[in-house]
């Protein structure tokens, strides 16, 4: 009986599984054939129409590698900047005690539950009059806050024993040499759990950078993308070759670092 479930059990995987990677061997497939056969949706094609053109054509547009460039710095300055900031917050709200701090983490988690359409306009606002509009800046700073990051890191820093920060209090250090020293070393699989998942959501942001920037050369790799579509026509291989070119970091982030992200996602299930 046992036996039975479990081939049943695989059969229902393998099956999720092929539904999930079915539109994205669709979407490589389709990025390597000419624009005439994009809507030719055999499963097998003919190979000698398989062609690199549409990732030759991509790359000798005049914007889309300097749109990659963009979001390559947009999501590494809000991924080591957002960690910084998140882990201090977290360590405070840890093991600080001051007054309001229930409230102030209460605060925090109710940012979680303001969809990002509301503050949409007041941020646009703000970042106006801050005189940053069409710079990376404009980009970069309204997302650099996210509550989720606090969360993670307050809930993993709760479970390390007060004997280890009494201890080093003792051996002299400050609260930040405690931080920086022992409870960030040791929040290693949080820390990669969490770079992945600030750098993937601002990589493929595109909402706000269409918002904030409107010259050129400011495009971010998903505004790039979009621009393929004109008012008359779709150049839909180039959108499908732009799309398998901009998955790839995101991709390889997961494949090199899925082991810490399989512990934070562990480790973030941990109760006060």
């Amino acid at each position: 009986m046992k036996n039975r479930k479990r081939v049943v059990l695989n059969i229902i995987a393998i099956m999720i599984a092929l539904l999930i990677i079915f539109p994205i061997y669709i979407l490589v497939l389709s990025a390597f054939k000419p624009s005439s056969e994009i809507f030719n949706l055999s499963l097998i094609p003919d190979l000698s129409i398989l062609t690199f053109e549409n990732f030759v054509q991509i790359f000798e547009t005049d914007f889309f590698f300097r749109s990659m460039l963009n979001s390559l710095i947009i999501s590494v300055t809000i991924t080591i900047a957002a960690l910084f900031f998140h882990s201090m917050s977290g360590y405070a709200l840890a093991k600080l005690h001051f007054p309001g701090k229930k409230l102030i983490f209460g605060w925090f988690m109710s940012t979680m539950m303001i969809p990002f359409a509301v503050i949409m306009i007041p941020l646009f606002i703000i970042v106006r009059g801050m005189g940053i509009l069409n710079s990376l800046w404009a980009v970069i700073l309204p997302l650099l806050p996210n509550a989720y990051g606090i969360f993670l890191y307050r809930q993993f820093f709760l479970d390390i024993p007060e004997s280890m920060l009494e201890a080093a209090k003792i051996d002299g250090l400050s609260h930040f040499g405690i931080f920086s020293k022992i409870y960030l070393p040791l929040s290693k699989s949080i820390t990669v759990t969490l770079a992945i998942t600030f750098f993937v959501t601002n990589w493929n942001t595109y909402l706000w950078p269409l918002i904030v920037t409107q010259r050129q050369d400011l495009w971010t790799i998903q505004v790039a993308l979009a621009n393929f579509k004109g008012e008359h026509t779709t150049a839909w291989n180039l959108i499908l070759a732009g799309a398998v070119v901009a998955a790839l970091p995101t991709v390889i982030l997961f494949f090199v670092f899925q082991k810490y992200i399989r512990e934070g996602i562990k480790t973030s299930g941990s109760k006060e």
